[in-house]
This record gives C-alpha cells, sequence and structure tokens, in this order.
C-alpha cells in the first residue's frame, strides 16, 4: 500500500545444541577425545592408529565447521545489510557533525592567526622604537602597538551542550637510525621468512621446531 513501510523478517536457526547432525558431530568428537586421552604412543604401529584418528578428527572439524556456517552465515549477511541501513541512515549525521567541526575550527584558526599577527606586528614596532631611541635618543613619534585579541575561549557553554577545545600531539619518525633502541619494534614476520630461506640475521637466534600437519584423504 502506498504510504505504508512494510518490515522483513529474517528467520535464522539459533539451536545449534538442538541440531541432531550437530549432536551426532559432537558425540564423535567426545569419542576420540577419550581414545586420545587413553591412547599410548610405543611403536610406528600406535603413529599410525593415530594418524588415522588424526585424519577423522580433520573431516569431523571440517563437518562442524560448515555446519557452524549454515547458522552464521544468514546472521552474519543479514547483519551485513542492517549496519549499511544503518550506515546510510547516520551519513547526514557524520557529514553534518564533521561539516561542524571542521568551520569551528577553521574560525578558531583564523582568529588565532590574527592574534599572532598583531603580536608581531607589535613586536617589529617595538623593536623600530629601541631603535630610534638608541639612534636618537628620543622618539619622533609614540609607538602605535595595535589591540592584540584575546586567545579563543578553550570552552563554549550553551544551554544544549558543551564545546571544548582539545590538542593532540601528531608524529612522524624523520630518523630512524637516530630513534632510541627502545622504540624500534622487530618485524618478526619478516625475520621469520628471512631464517626460512637460510640466511643468518645478526643479533637474532632462530631454530625449529617439530610439528605435525594431518592431511584427511578424500572420501
Amino acid at each position: 500500500m502506498t504510504g505504508q513501510i512494510v518490515q522483513e523478517t529474517a528467520l535464522i536457526q539459533v539451536r545449534p545444541d538442538a541440531d541432531p547432525r550437530v549432536l551426532a558431530l559432537y558425540q564423535e568428537g567426545t569419542k576420540l577425545r577419550d581414545y586420545a586421552r587413553a591412547r599410548v604412543i610405543a611403536s610406528d604401529d600406535d603413529v599410525k592408529t593415530a594418524t588415522d584418528d588424526l585424519s577423522v578428527i580433520a573431516g569431523l572439524k571440517k563437518a562442524i565447521e560448515i555446519k557452524r556456517k549454515e547458522y552464521t552465515g544468514p546472521i552474519n549477511e543479514h547483519l551485513k545489510s542492517v549496519n549499511a541501513a544503518f550506515g546510510t541512515f547516520t551519513d547526514p549525521l557524520n557529514e553534518a557533525d564533521t561539516v561542524n567541526r571542521q568551520k569551528v575550527l577553521a574560525y578558531r584558526a583564523e582568529l588565532e592567526r590574527q592574534r599572532r599577527e598583531q603580536d608581531r606586528i607589535n613586536q617589529l614596532r617595538a623593536e623600530a622604537a629601541r631603535a630610534e631611541m638608541e639612534l636618537k635618543g628620543e622618539l619622533t613619534e609614540p609607538v602605535g602597538l595595535v589591540q592584540v585579541a584575546e586567545e579563543a575561549p578553550a570552552r563554549y557553554r550553551t544551554e544544549t551542550g558543551t564545546l571544548g577545545a582539545v590538542k593532540t600531539w601528531e608524529i612522524e619518525v624523520v630518523d630512524f637510525a637516530a630513534l632510541p633502541d627502545q622504540y624500534k619494534v622487530a618485524d618478526m614476520v619478516k625475520i621469520r621468512k628471512v631464517f626460512q630461506a637460510g640466511v643468518a640475521i645478526p643479533g637474532v637466534r632462530g631454530w625449529q621446531k617439530e610439528g605435525l600437519r594431518v592431511t584427511a584423504r578424500k572420501q
């Protein structure tokens, strides 16, 4: 109907603990956990048996992940669309906020520029007057100082709110070699790649740690 807003309702699964397939996967997992706790590895045959279980575990973990995505996929897609919609709704407010802040800051920056210029003019006139006194022993005309405006208020109060000016530091490293050591952070990802390529780096110790990679056969 014209002028009527229609709201859509999303239907999603919210009880994986009541899903028979999920529960079956969980039960298989508990059995494999109990087997692992009781297992003793004392021979290559024991390792082969563990390999079988590890392969089954990998398959079950993949199956559980698929089920998880069946639940979370629609939720995430719905959440994404909701966030996008509300992002559109808040765009005008964000722009209004930014524009107002920029204009207030520009106004305050101009006031400060004018104040500094007035102060600079007075310093130049005072220096000129001192030079004339040293040269002639007197001033031929009074020193005409301009009025220096006061600094812009640090805080503005209205009936609806308060606006305060804050100052933050922006930094840039211009000479990394001069930077104290405690502020230099090692790039561990890059260092690890260099060691993997067989290149030694002074001041760095590297060693290999054995792990296991399990590849389950495709059914």
